[in-house]
This record gives C-alpha cells, sequence and structure tokens, in this order.
C-alpha cells in the first residue's frame, strides 16, 4: 500500500496547473491559468499563486499554504459548497462582499476532484 501523499501546498498547486495546462480539448480544455506568480512563496494565510479563468471571465484564484492550496470561488455560493462536498472537498463559506467560497485541497490526490468542481463551475 503506499503511504506518501503529496501535502506541499506549492507541488499541489503545481499539479493543478498542470491538470489545467495539459487539457486541450473536452471541458478542462476551455480553461486557463492566467495571472500566474511563478515566484509565490506559500504563506500560513494563503499566498495568491495564478487565477483559472473562462474566457478572460475568473472562476477560481488559487492560494498556497505551506500544506495545502485554497480556491476562492466568489460565484454561486451555495452551489460551489454543494458540488465540493459532493465531490469530497472540504469547503467553508468566506464573509466577505461579494460573498465567496473556500475550497481546501490538502492533498494531491484530490487535484482532479478539484478540476471536477472547475469544469462543473465553468
Amino acid at each position: 500500500m503506499v503511504e506518501d501523499r503529496t501535502t506541499d501546498g506549492t507541488r499541489i498547486a503545481e499539479l493543478l496547473s498542470s491538470e489545467i495546462h495539459g487539457r486541450e480539448s473536452g471541458a478542462l480544455g476551455s480553461l486557463t491559468v492566467t495571472d500566474a506568480d511563478r515566484e509565490v512563496e506559500p504563506r500560513e494565510d494563503g499566498a495568491y499563486a495564478f487565477t483559472v479563468s473562462r474566457d478572460d471571465a475568473p472562476v477560481a484564484t488559487i492560494h498556497i499554504h505551506p500544506d495545502r492550496i485554497h480556491l476562492e470561488i466568489a460565484t454561486t455560493p451555495d452551489r460551489v459548497t454543494e458540488l465540493a462536498g459532493d465531490l469530497g472537498l472540504r469547503v467553508r463559506p468566506k464573509a466577505v462582499e461579494p460573498p465567496q467560497t473556500l475550497v481546501f485541497i490538502e492533498d494531491g490526490a484530490e487535484v482532479k476532484r478539484a478540476t471536477d468542481l472547475l469544469v462543473a463551475l465553468a
């Protein structure tokens, strides 16, 4: 049984970015990584890394922590919460105006579920 888990925030962000960049067709083909900060250093409160967009409209911003990433999603909080929960991802509201939802990706294995969420939202 494999015991190794990818829990490094920078590596998880790289996996998510690669997953999006690696698809030129299908549902992921419509998503792009924009405004990437290639020199970002993880912070406990989450450092901005990049934005995931569809047709130049932001879908989510990605923030790196030392041991995870989180996605900030500013559209349809109830739908995001439901979809993320259905995918087994940890989610919580962010009390800002307009409302946002935070989705936490704590393991490299959760990247596929995160991309499924982004596709569903795009």
